[in-house]
């Protein structure tokens, strides 16, 4: 099953606290489709999730200057 998150309007570090506890609900191999801005968020978020076990599998840009993560539990 895929979820999804939008972090659009967070600010660090409530960006990854927010996934991070979207994360703790869901079952192992589970993926999470995160929408993230560019910048501080873009930064810390992936290496936050890898440093805590998650796999960010994909990092793609989108046409409106955000970033959508794919994240593996």
């Amino acid at each position: 099953m895929k979820h999804f998150l939008d972090i659009t309007r967070e600010t660090c570090p409530m960006t990854f606290v927010k996934v991070k506890l979207r994360l703790a609900k869901m079952d192992a191999g589970e993926k999470l489709e995160v929408l993230l801005n560019a910048g501080e968020p873009l930064e810390n978020v992936p290496r936050s999730c890898e440093e805590q076990g998650f796999k960010v599998l994909s990092n793609e840009p989108t046409d409106n200057g955000k970033h959508l993560l794919l994240i593996e539990k």
